[in-house]
């Protein structure tokens, strides 16, 4: 019977199995790279990662390809929100075109807002920013950066399997947004700073509130510094996971936490000080902080969690300094009603909480841009995840992917 049915399945030698897709029939894309999972001639599982962090919301996946419980390949895949922000940016006025900033990093709208006027006075030298406009910008931007950490550390310990420390950050973040609600109304898309200074004064007491909870925060730091950074399980899960070397960090053109988690000691604030930063630097007001390989190799998960953990202590310095320094008087400078910039070019980055927050405004004396671009620190920082996965554990896959600290919004523009 077997003679005249052949060998069946069982039967079968490994010589006699062809894959379904040989070496020869790999597609190959427009750009003359291969096409990802056309290459497999095993058996490896394609598996889609995520969205698994609040801030993916249903538009980033990372395709994986994993041998059991190895990851063997990956590849993300970022969705597109259609938000259209830079070319909106060439068919609005300056000024308009202001709110939409909040929106790329919506956790970081403060400083968006921040980076976008920068780079338009840039073009407009005859702009006198007021002082207090300017320590009042420093104090918002920084209270931004330590909301957006404690949404990134809080949703780091809920993507690894720790709920109470999301709980526990966003206590503090909820006060920040009622400061920010305070002074200009809003509590996540802000539109605050403005070209030419800031559109509204602290009200009365704001700046004694900052202060106080800069004496709050300094000891909450410690309930969240005992509830992850030590803890053993935490510690285990992120320590020699995902590494980056500084070299790497430095051929992804990784910024922000990402690159200084590798040990790499560059901040735009302190390396190419805008504002009152390099006034602040100077009097000792704030440190970089960096990673130091403390649990494990240098540039692993928790490295780039413990440099989020630290700069927060750094902000809180920051607004203290601002806050003994800060004088009475105006706000905004001499802004026309109809703003035309004047001819010309100008690229300014900022250290947002994720990175290297870039603008590229090109003006030809009009009311509107002629070329509007944004480096989005997200964007680049994601590129390095294909390096990290192969050879990382199914489950470490979760906690490279949340170091990252991904915003959505700013990988689409």
């Amino acid at each position: 019977m077997t003679d005249t049915v052949g060998k069946s399945e069982v039967e079968q030698t490994p010589q006699d199995y062809k894959p379904s897709i040989r070496p020869e029939e790999q597609r190959t894309l427009p750009s003359g790279e291969k096409e990802f999972f056309f290459d497999v001639t095993t058996s490896d599982l394609e598996v889609n990662m995520g969205p698994q962090h609040p801030a993916t919301h249903g538009v980033m996946r990372v395709l994986i390809r994993c041998d059991g419980e190895l990851v063997t390949g990956a590849q993300a895949h970022l969705g597109y929100l259609h938000r259209c922000a830079e070319k909106i940016g060439e068919n609005v006025e300056w000024l308009q075109y202001l709110p939409y900033t909040d929106r790329y990093d919506y956790l970081a709208s403060m400083n968006n807002n921040l980076g976008y006027s920068l780079a338009v006075e840039a073009l407009m030298p005859e702009l006198e920013i007021p002082r207090r406009a300017t320590l009042l910008r420093t104090i918002c931007a920084e209270l931004n950066r330590i909301a957006s950490h404690l949404v990134a550390i809080g949703t780091y310990g809920l993507d690894i399997g720790a709920f109470t420390p999301f709980l526990y950050a966003f206590r503090e973040r909820e006060w920040i947004q009622a400061l920010f609600e305070k002074i200009c109304g809003a509590r996540l898309t802000y539109s605050y700073i403005r070209i030419g200074g800031v559109f509204n004064d602290a009200p009365p007491g704001w700046l004694q509130e900052v202060g106080h909870f800069c004496d709050v925060f300094e000891e909450k730091w410690k309930e969240y510094h005992d509830l992850l950074a030590v803890n053993h399980v935490f510690v285990m899960r992120t320590a020699n996971v995902g590494v980056i070397p500084k070299e790497m960090a430095i051929d992804f053109g990784l910024t922000g936490p990402m690159l200084r988690g590798s040990g790499v000691d560059f901040d735009l604030r302190r390396d190419m000080p805008y504002m009152a930063y390099g006034e602040a630097h100077e009097a000792g007001a704030f440190d970089v902080p960096l990673g130091e390989g403390k649990k494990g190799a240098l540039g692993d998960c928790w490295d780039r969690f413990y440099v989020r953990m630290l700069e927060m202590k750094e902000c809180i310095k920051l607004v203290r300094w601002c806050l003994e320094v800060i004088e009475d008087g105006p706000i905004i400078g001499d802004v026309p009603k109809v703003l035309k910039v004047p001819a010309g070019e100008a690229y300014v980055g900022i250290e947002n909480p994720r990175g290297e927050l870039g603008h590229y405004v090109h003006s030809d004396g009009g009311k509107v841009a002629v070329r509007c671009r944004v480096r989005g620190p997200s964007f680049v920082n994601l590129a390095v995840v294909e390096e990290l996965m192969p050879g990382a554990l199914l489950a470490d896959s979760v906690a490279i992917i949340g170091s990252t600290d991904i915003v959505i919004g700013e990988t689409d523009r």
